[in-house]
């Protein structure tokens, strides 16, 4: 007989502490800026994917709430009954020009589009190929799918040329992040792009943590290696990072966009985004667009931080993206180190399994073009000290 699911969820919360895997949310008060109060507590916040600084930009906020008095709160129905307004409307279209694509679709969020879109076009008797650190609404897609998948190593595309030449008689499709979220490094996109086209496979992008920072207008990093719609033909992205609002969408020519709308079931039976939000991110898009001074600033707050990291010794990735994980190791040192920073003043988050694999736990630092180089040299000073106090006591 089993237990009582009480009983069931104590167990398994109780091995999640045990392992040094326990997760909290903590309260922010106020608007999530570079500097926030979380959990009573006023710090300089380092792990936000506001790459750009406009979450809290006040020009968003205003177009929220004058859309807001026109439009209410709520769309009142999925995307297909009534809930497509001349808001989302417009972003899309404007979207679609940023990425140059002929058409864009907003979901809710940009796990239901990647799950959306994934099991959309992929069915049983299909391939897909897809990077060993895809994001987990990409893994959850392909699972959905019903689609064989196959797994190449990370960012190899010499690997994933070898599992398209594994593939069946049906679809192929070629998946990968741009930017990978837990270590900051970038997918090797125009060799993924040549291999597509050579085994006949369609590549898709999610360009997630590159739209808003990389290439002309921040166009992304699909832009900035010069992939149209024939070398990568669905090209996902997120609105709830460089953008500072909410939402995804997903890009490509018209007839392509029309058959995911008609059967992507995250988006068909999901209320569509509240009217105002959209309005928001259309605001969040133009001054994304416009926003190479921003992106300048972010670029040199990278620069100085790994310069800075390298000359203190400290454990940073190849990455040039405002992701910068500091690996660890074990769980009790990441989340040991996590604390110590906030005790001084520094909100970094301490990733563990499962989010990453056993061994790797990090610091993931992520900088934003709302920091200034006094807080980027803060942090780099607090993190040489709690890493080499954390150190004696290892070796004590």
């Amino acid at each position: 007989m089993s237990a009582t699911l009480a009983a069931y969820c104590g167990e398994r919360v109780a091995a999640v502490r045990a392992a040094e895997r326990f997760r909290r949310r903590r309260v922010i008060e106020g608007a999530h800026a570079p500097v926030v109060v979380a959990d009573g507590r006023r710090c300089v916040n380092f792990c936000s994917n506001d790459y750009l600084g406009l979450a809290a930009e006040p020009a968003l906020a205003q177009r929220m709430a004058r859309a807001g008095e026109t439009l209410g709160t709520g769309s009142a129905a999925s995307q297909l009954v009534t809930g497509h307004n001349a808001e989302h409307a417009a972003l899309e279209a404007e979207l679609a020009d940023w990425v140059g694509r002929e058409r864009a679709l907003v979901f809710s969020t940009g796990y239901a589009a990647n799950v959306g879109v994934l099991s959309a076009l992929m069915t049983r008797g299909d391939d897909i190929v897809a990077d060993a650190l895809n994001h987990a609404s990409l893994i959850d897609g392909a699972r959905l799918s019903g689609a064989h998948k196959h797994v190449y190593a990370h960012a190899d595309a010499a690997d994933a040329a070898r599992k398209l030449d594994d593939c069946c008689a049906g679809n192929r499709l070629l998946v990968t992040d741009s930017v990978f979220s837990m270590d900051g490094d970038t997918a090797p996109l125009a060799a993924l792009a040549d291999h597509a086209d050579s085994h006949g496979a369609w590549l898709t992008v999610d360009d997630a943590h590159g739209l808003g920072v990389f290439g002309r207008e921040g166009a992304g990093r699909v832009a900035e290696a010069g992939l149209n719609s024939q070398r990568v033909p669905l090209l996902l992205a997120t609105l709830g990072k460089s953008v500072g609002a909410a939402g995804a969408f997903v890009a490509g020519d018209e007839v392509v966009i029309e058959a995911i709308l008609q059967s992507a079931r995250s988006l068909i039976f999901s209320t569509a985004p509240p009217p105002a939000l959209a309005a928001a991110a259309r605001q969040g898009v133009a001054m994304a667009r416009a926003g190479d001074d921003r992106r300048v600033h972010l670029m040199a707050l990278i620069a100085r931080f790994r310069a800075g990291a390298r000359a203190l010794g400290l454990p940073v990735n190849d990455s040039d993206s405002p992701i910068q994980p500091l690996i660890l190791g074990d769980e009790a040192r990441a989340l040991a180190v996590s604390d110590a920073l906030l005790a001084r003043g520094f909100l970094v988050g301490a990733i563990r399994p499962p989010t990453v694999a056993p061994g790797s736990s990090r610091l993931r630092i992520t900088l934003t073009a709302g920091h200034g180089e006094s807080q980027v040299d803060a942090l780099l000073d607090a993190l040489a000290d709690v890493l080499a106090a954390a150190e004696s006591r290892r070796s004590a």
